[in-house]
């Protein structure tokens, strides 16, 4: 049976490098790969899936909602794999699912575990419910040696956990943390901010 799998970690665990490296081997093999990522990440352009090592790809499909992954032949494809897909919603995942089942074909979903306020996001979410595999690609946090669990937002240098769930960036407004240097931080940027009020 073919599984559908979900590998997640924090900004900087190398998840896109991996996604591209695992498309290279199957396309290496004369294997069809099908990639694919939501459509509101448009952070390299429309279509390019990047990592920060500077490998990229183009996607073959832009997902928007359910109905993206419709109409699509998967008579000829070895591999589905999905970049970014904490930004999916639940039936997306759901139709993954289905796929994977009805097609026999192995569907690898790469993305962030929460978002910057330590909440699991939507995709996420459904693909902890229903995944065959969880793994997780592990970063060490950017101010000790821990393991990275979270992803601490910065705005103006100063740590932040104000704003939309999504939104988009990368290092420059991103780091990966563990969650006693994610609490300290915003706990510094406060105590920081209070100061500078009186």
């Amino acid at each position: 049976m073919a599984k559908l799998y979900f590998r997640h970690g924090t900004v900087g665990s190398a998840k896109t490098l991996n996604l591209l490296a695992v498309a290279h081997n199957y396309r290496n093999q004369g294997k069809q790969v099908l990639l694919m990522k939501p459509k509101l990440d448009t952070r390299f352009g429309k279509q390019q899936i990047k990592s920060r090592a500077g490998l990229e790809m183009q996607a073959d499909v832009l997902i928007e909602n359910a109905d993206s992954l419709k109409g699509i032949d998967y008579s000829e494809v070895h591999c589905i794999l999905v970049d970014e897909a904490q930004f999916l919603s639940s039936q997306v995942i759901e139709e993954f699912r289905r796929i994977s089942l009805d097609h026999s074909i192995p569907i690898l979903c790469y993305g962030l575990r929460t978002d910057f306020k330590s909440y699991l996001f939507e995709g996420s979410r459904r693909l902890m419910e229903l995944a065959d595999s969880i793994e997780e690609v592990k970063a060490t946090c950017h101010y000790c040696d821990r393991k990275s669990i979270v992803n601490l937002k910065h705005s103006n240098g100063v740590a932040t956990n104000q704003g939309p769930a999504v939104d988009l960036g990368a290092e420059e407004k991103y780091l990966p943390t563990c969650y006693d240097c994610y609490r300290k931080a915003l706990e510094s940027s406060t105590l920081c901010c209070t100061n500078t009020s009186h």
